[in-house]
């Protein structure tokens, strides 16, 4: 992947020292990964692909695949289509046994054939269940059943009398936004960041405000990549804004 190359240059380069290593081991965890999961069933990725992103990293992904020997295909999410008695089939009507999407779950419920999904025999990696878990609504429910957690910060739905014990500096987070959209964070009683998009109409949460430190006006966060349920890749990403958005840099790091 893009850092661990950035890391052998900046090696080369004397950027950093020859002995600094990365805590990266994503590509080697995918191949292991789809060689667990896929069992000779053939793999079918799907999402937009007239998004160069997302086009980008199914490729990615399907390469990762190939490696661990399944039989893929590359397919629009329009091009989906449905067979009775079969279930969802590719453009040349070929069952899709197993998936991975590039697409939300909460659109895809939505769409015209969403009624079908507990139909199909279809397996989804992520699962539909996961769709939970990508909901901002799961913040409240977090801090219900465990308050007070130090991996926690205090979460209310907004129509919830309980959110006025944020008082007056608080994150207002829709329940479906990504990637910072339609966020903002009021602290004081006045907004000091604020996001427009899409989202917004099906509700909000009100999460205590925990700001991040600038690093020159820079903002950076730090995340983690599970494959199969298990931590192996570390990623930062920066943003001129305390609301990390869609245009963020990602920045490479190392372990010196």
């Amino acid at each position: 992947m893009f850092q661990w190359t950035w890391l052998e240059q900046a090696a080369e380069r004397r950027i950093i020292p020859k002995a600094a290593d990365q805590y990266n081991s994503i590509h080697e965890r995918l191949i292991e990964a789809w060689t667990k999961l896929g069992r000779g069933r053939h793999l079918h990725l799907a999402g937009t692909t007239a998004n160069e992103e997302d086009a980008g990293t199914l490729a990615y992904l399907e390469d990762t695949a190939t490696q661990a020997g399944l039989a893929t295909t590359l397919i629009d999410i329009e091009d989906i289509g449905w067979r009775d008695g079969s279930g969802f089939v590719d453009l040349d009507n070929r069952e899709i046994a197993l998936a991975f999407k590039l697409y939300p779950w909460e659109w895809m419920f939505h769409d015209a054939f969403g009624a079908k999904l507990r139909d199909a025999a279809t397996r989804w990696i992520e699962p539909p269940w996961k769709a939970v878990l990508s909901n901002k609504g799961i913040l409240p429910l977090l801090w219900e059943m465990f308050p007070r957690h130090p991996n926690l910060l205090p979460a209310y739905f907004e129509d919830d009398p309980r959110a006025n014990e944020l008082g007056a500096s608080y994150v207002r987070k829709p329940l479906y936004s990504r990637e910072g959209a339609n966020v903002t964070i009021v602290s004081a009683g006045a907004a000091l960041a604020e996001q427009q998009g899409p989202y917004g109409a099906e509700g909000y949460v009100r999460q205590a405000l925990a700001n991040l430190r600038d690093f020159d006006l820079q903002y950076p966060i730090i995340g983690s990549w599970l494959v199969d349920h298990t931590a192996c890749g570390l990623s930062i990403r920066e943003d001129e804004s305390p609301i990390t958005g869609n245009h963020s840099r990602f920045l490479p790091h190392a372990i010196v």
